[in-house]
């Protein structure tokens, strides 16, 4: 075996508490290397006294595979130490070869006479415990970009409104979507099944995205005012829907009072420490002689070591949750943020709401952000990557793909994988329909592995009926709400989805999922899902025959082998 490859450290994705007595353990060793492995294991007081000394009492506990990626396997255990403490190690066997690999390196026998050759887990203790909010494991996030979603009342339209849906969308046109447009339409995704909203910056802003802030305790005027928004949040718990908002704390926008300030009088402006400015007189050049978002002269970067800073962007925290009851914050370009920024702004948020979810913009690994102190899960950009390259792009094969995803659910703990926040398409990006060359029989097979997927997954408003464009910002087309103009089929096929989630265990988050490699060489994407005495075997045949693309999800009820639903994309 090869012992370079062999890698676990007693934290993190490797070895974390699951629950209040159980821990999760996990091993990497080379693809296809090691045949079995073992957790050896024991309490480090627990010892036995002989004759000729004492011996550390220990057991072995056998491991599973969990997955592979192209270089890698992966083992797993959940183990419940008695005493809430332990001390481990591990045999690894191939053929007639035998490892023991602990802290201190590799061994040919298990060695008794010392806990200080193994990993440590000092003490399971209930403070530090990864505890994401529950609610969000039964989640179905629609993403909703106010100004495209809804006109519902035209009286707050912006100065040149242009009628809904008249003309393309532009970075400077306005069509006057609103939150009463909002409130005239949850029917409509409570319909579809959604139970939590998603909505991009509704905060006082000059532009149609509004991820340039000038006032974050004030609403846009064209959304609304307070009291519509406190209906709006009313109305959407009413039918079980959450509601998360978009902070951008990364920045503020060009028209935010103290950033004007800083422009007006420079060094001399008692907000100048709130930004990040190099030299004075400052220069809105480009680029800027401040440091802003991407270079964008109108984003300038906030000092959130500032500790006046600090206190207004955390009280905009507490305020939403405070008057409005929103249910969490999804925090934009959050890794330019410093971690003890993020620190103080988890106190505030839990203290304000316990069960308030805490969603950040990463778009890579992320485990510095998710130990507890700081985020309850991150966007997951590289499930979405993959899906991509291989339902939409076609860019991989099956093989190529079951290992990125598999690297994906590795990379974190189980309990962030359940409430990671899967999307497929944003604001971002362009519209995944228009990714995939408008083949609707590969959009179905997204929206049927993103939704039986672990996780909390989000739709972006519009895809649920086809709707097309290409990034920023075509993706942001007015919401067609002509019936005519939407794929009804479509809509019903995600509606089923969302409702298999919520009524079957297996096809839920709950469940345990696994890839099969049988299908490697056809090209046939195969997994499984078990909850219980439920198994769903899902098969996906992505081979073209006349341009025809085959899935079935395969209900088994215990043993003989029961088809309960095929269902068929041709």
């Amino acid at each position: 075996m090869l012992k370079e490859a062999i890698y676990h450290r007693p934290k993190n994705n490797f070895a974390y508490a699951y629950d209040g007595s159980t821990l999760h353990i996990r091993l990497r060793t080379k693809k296809g290397d090691a045949e079995q492995v073992q957790l050896i294991h024991g309490d480090p007081y627990h010892w036995t006294v002989l004759e000729e000394g004492a011996s550390w009492n220990v057991q072995k506990a056998a491991m599973k595979k969990s997955g592979s990626d192209s270089l890698f396997d992966y083992w797993f255990i959940a183990i419940k130490p008695p005493y809430r403490r332990l001390r481990y190690g591990f045999e690894l066997k191939s053929g007639e070869e035998t490892l023991i690999y602990t802290e201190e390196g590799f061994f040919d026998e298990i060695k008794v006479d010392d806990t200080a050759y193994y990993f440590c887990f000092p003490f399971l203790n209930p403070a530090d415990l990864f505890e994401a909010p529950e609610w969000v494991k039964d989640t179905v996030w629609y993403q909703i970009f106010p100004e495209r979603f809804a006109n519902g009342n035209t009286a707050l339209n912006p100065p040149n409104t242009v009628a809904w849906g008249s003309e393309p969308p532009a970075v400077n046109n306005f069509f006057g979507g609103d939150f009463q447009g909002v409130i005239d339409n949850l029917d409509y995704l409570a319909e579809l099944g959604i139970t939590g909203i998603y909505f991009t910056p509704i905060f006082k802003a000059a532009s149609n995205h509004k991820y340039d802030t000038i006032n974050y305790l004030e609403i846009d005027p064209q959304f609304g005012d307070k009291e519509t928004f406190k209906l709006l949040v009313k109305k959407c718990h009413e039918r079980g829907i959450r509601v998360m908002l978009d902070a951008v704390f990364n920045h503020s926008g060009y028209y935010f009072p103290p950033f004007q300030d800083v422009l007006e009088k420079g060094e001399y402006s008692p907000y100048a420490d709130w930004f990040h400015i190099r030299e004075f007189p400052v220069q809105d050049s480009n680029p800027p002689n401040y440091d802003a978002f991407a270079f964008e002269r109108t984003m300038p970067k906030l000092r959130t070591e500032n500790r006046e800073v600090q206190n207004y962007l955390l009280q905009v925290a507490r305020y939403w949750i405070e008057e409005f009851n929103i249910d969490g914050w999804r925090l934009d370009v959050a890794n330019e943020v410093d971690h003890a920024f993020w620190r103080k702004f988890r106190e505030v948020v839990k203290a304000a709401k316990p069960d308030a979810y805490i969603l950040g913009e990463i778009w890579h690994d992320s485990m510095p952000w998710l130990q507890g102190d700081q985020f309850d899960a991150v966007m997951n950009y590289p499930f979405t990557n993959a899906v991509l390259d291989y339902l939409a792009k076609e860019k991989i094969d099956t093989e190529t793909f079951v290992h990125r995803i598999n690297k994906v659910l590795h990379s974190y703990p189980e309990h962030v994988n359940e409430v990671t926040f899967n999307l497929l398409g944003s604001h971002d990006t362009p519209r995944i329909l228009t990714i995939c060359g408008e083949n609707k029989k590969l959009l179905k097979l997204m929206f049927l592995f993103q939704l039986s997927f672990t996780g909390s997954p989000c739709l972006y408003y519009g895809d649920e009926i086809g709707m097309t464009g290409d990034r920023d910002p075509g993706c942001r087309e007015c919401m067609r709400w002509d019936e005519k103009k939407q794929n009804r089929e479509l809509f019903a096929f995600v509606q089923r989805l969302i409702q298999l989630r919520k009524t079957s265990p297996a096809f839920g988050n709950g469940a345990q999922l696994r890839f099969l490699e049988d299908g490697y060489k056809e090209n046939i994407l195969i997994y499984e899902k078990k909850q219980g005495e439920e198994t769903l075997l899902f098969i996906m045949n992505l081979i073209r025959r006349r341009n025809h693309y085959l899935f079935l999800m395969t209900l088994l009820l215990l043993q003989p082998l029961i088809y309960g639903q095929i269902k068929r994309s041709s």
